[in-house]
């Protein structure tokens, strides 16, 4: 089977070389782009499985380049972001990107993001059982154990999790997670998602040995990082 193809948008030709050679020794094919034009031009000719793009380019900002490759692609968006650029970087997320790596960043924090969303994608939607660390939430019977100990969840906090879950590795952001599990009225509600994510972790802490399913991005959303 070929290998999975990356379309890699940034203008800085370090990045860009580093980028490459970090995911060409992961076993990826790469497509290297220096502006929103060329990237948008390489991902119609190539069809590439996901995009790494930089918030900053010279043409126009990255987040257009999300916004055009939405119109007509599923494709995992990876964005890169300097690390005061938070707004900038949440609104690339609402626009379709689903998950961002922070420059600096480290190959193997960089590999598992790509990794991570591409799983995702290949993930089918009825997927009726997650199984990670000793958590096993099954889709199908709105069911969950940790360490074999069943756990009992309000109907909010399942689906809280089931969201999570199977999307895990992924940032999920505040307004995502308000609008998949309580619906569009409640994007803003920040304070809510705070109490039940609060909640979930608790009742997830049970067994011998603790762990933290859910990690915080401050400022950002969630992920399930087991």
């Amino acid at each position: 089977m070929s290998a999975e193809r990356i379309l890699v948008c940034d203008d800085d030709p370090q990045i860009r070389r580093a980028l490459s050679l970090i995911l060409r020794e992961a076993g990826y094919e790469v497509t290297a782009a220096s502006t929103a034009k060329d990237a948008l031009d390489r991902a119609a000719l190539t069809g590439p499985h996901a995009a790494i793009v930089d918030l900053m380019l010279p043409d126009q900002p990255g987040i257009e380049v999300c916004r055009a490759l939405r119109e007509w692609s599923d494709m995992p968006i990876l964005v890169l972001s300097a690390i005061g650029e938070e707004a900038t970087k949440i609104e690339a997320l609402n626009m379709g990107a689903d998950d961002y790596v922070t420059k600096p960043f480290g190959p193997g924090e960089l590999v598992a993001r790509v990794q991570a969303a591409l799983r995702r994608a290949g993930r089918t939607a009825a997927e009726p059982r997650v199984e990670v660390d000793g958590l096993v939430v099954d889709l199908a019977a709105h069911a969950v154990w940790v360490d074999g100990e069943e756990v009992r969840l309000t109907p909010i906090e399942f689906s809280l999790l089931s969201v999570l879950v199977t999307n895990r590795g992924l940032l999920m952001t505040h307004r995502r997670l308000l609008e998949e599990v309580w619906g569009p009225g409640y994007s803003d509600a920040t304070p809510l998602l705070r109490t039940h994510i609060a909640n979930l972790r608790r009742k997830l802490q049970v067994g011998e040995r603790p762990r933290r399913f859910i990690r915080t991005d401050a400022g950002v959303g969630y992920r399930f990082a087991a």
